[in-house]
């Protein structure tokens, strides 16, 4: 996955608030209930040395997303009296967090965006007989989208209504505009929902790569919720998945660790050291667990500047060295080298410290490049 969301919070400077807080509306007057959690994060950010400009912009935001119906939350953070980014959460956040420090507490954010898999789901509604000298009319909604973040965020909806006589014909028409709008990328899977016969229909005439990958679901399928279209189908579809270009990047980690190459790393010291060289083209992970005070790293102002000890840092000529949350300093590390990020579960991929690298290049300084065969 590419953290190319979160381009926009790196290019400031901290320190940084960082808010997350449930705001669904699901609850007896959800707006004093949001202003409550709200008041009790206030507190504690003032308690952490927050600036009140950069709670003022904060507070200008909470709320914000009332046109997002359902459970969901709200991801926010602001450094210097200004807001930086402002994201909804697919689902709530398992308990409200407010921090206050030098980087952005952005891993839950990316953890609610994982697996993030593209997705095509399309609806097609019929009444009346399966033929096509019938009368009436089919009706399609489509919508390409990356779960889970298009739950809360879906992607432009297409909407056709066609009559049956010309049914056939429209969805020549129709599957080439789908494949168009699933763009390069493709699509991981298509969920199909609505009547079976015009839908039959639909999905003979989709491009080779969307039809091999067609789910046909059923349930209720409305389409004029604000939420993602067919949710609750391609919720259960998808859970458990990982992407499949993740999962590719994950059987080249397998391959290249089985050769014994210096193309990967792995372990916190030898993914570090490849972070600090802008190595790094995927960063595997396994999933963020409880946050514990002995996973920290040294840190400067660049985000390639991390290192397990303040005396590393300071050879490299870095002045002042932090010592700050490892998943913060890592995030950051990934955004601002352009690497991809990899949250695999530890069943699929075990990896010394629960951590390992795909590597861009190696060269006699990177670890282990003597062990190549």
């Amino acid at each position: 996955m590419r953290l190319s969301f979160l381009e926009p919070l790196y290019a400031e400077r901290g320190p940084f608030t960082s808010v997350y807080l449930d705001t669904s509306r699901d609850v007896d007057d959800p707006e004093r209930a949001i202003a409550l959690r709200w008041r009790r994060l206030h507190e504690r950010l003032a308690r952490q040395g927050a600036d009140q400009e950069s709670l003022a912009a904060v507070e200008e935001v909470v709320g914000a997303d009332a046109e997002v119906p359902g459970l969901h939350g709200q991801a926010i953070f602001t450094a210097h009296g200004s807001l930086v980014l402002d994201d909804e959460l697919p689902s709530p956040p398992a308990y409200d967090v407010a921090r206050y420090g030098l980087l952005p507490d952005a891993m839950p954010l990316v953890t609610q965006h994982v697996p993030e898999i593209p997705y095509l789901a399309v609806v097609v509604h019929y009444r009346g007989l399966p033929t096509a000298d019938a009368q009436g009319n089919v009706t399609v909604a489509a919508e390409a989208g990356r779960w889970p973040a298009s739950h809360v965020a879906p992607g432009e909806r297409l909407r056709r209504r066609v009559p049956v006589a010309e049914w056939h014909a429209a969805a020549v028409r129709l599957g080439r505009e789908l494949g168009a709008r699933v763009g390069r990328g493709g699509a991981d899977a298509v969920v199909v929902g609505g009547d079976e016969w015009a839908g039959n229909v639909l999905i003979r005439r989709l491009p080779r790569e969307l039809r091999d990958r067609v789910v046909r679901v059923g349930g209720p399928t409305p389409a004029d919720t604000a939420r993602a279209l067919l949710e609750p189908q391609v919720a259960s579809v998808l859970r458990g998945r990982m992407a499949a270009h993740d999962r590719a990047l994950v059987g080249s980690f397998l391959a290249r660790r089985g050769r014994g190459g210096a193309t990967t790393a792995e372990g916190l010291a030898d993914t570090v050291a490849a972070l600090q060289r802008g190595q790094v083209t995927a960063l595997l992970l396994h999933p963020p667990g409880p946050w514990q005070p002995a996973d920290l790293l040294w840190i400067g102002p660049g985000p390639a500047q991390l290192a397990l000890s303040e005396e590393e840092l300071l050879s490299f000529g870095v002045r002042s060295p932090r010592r700050e949350r490892a998943d913060e300093a890592l995030v950051r590390a990934v955004v601002g080298t352009g690497a991809e990020l990899v949250v695999v579960p530890e069943g699929q991929l075990p990896l010394r410290d629960g951590v390992g690298a795909l590597l861009r290049y190696t060269d006699a300084a990177t670890p282990g490049a003597g062990r190549q065969r």
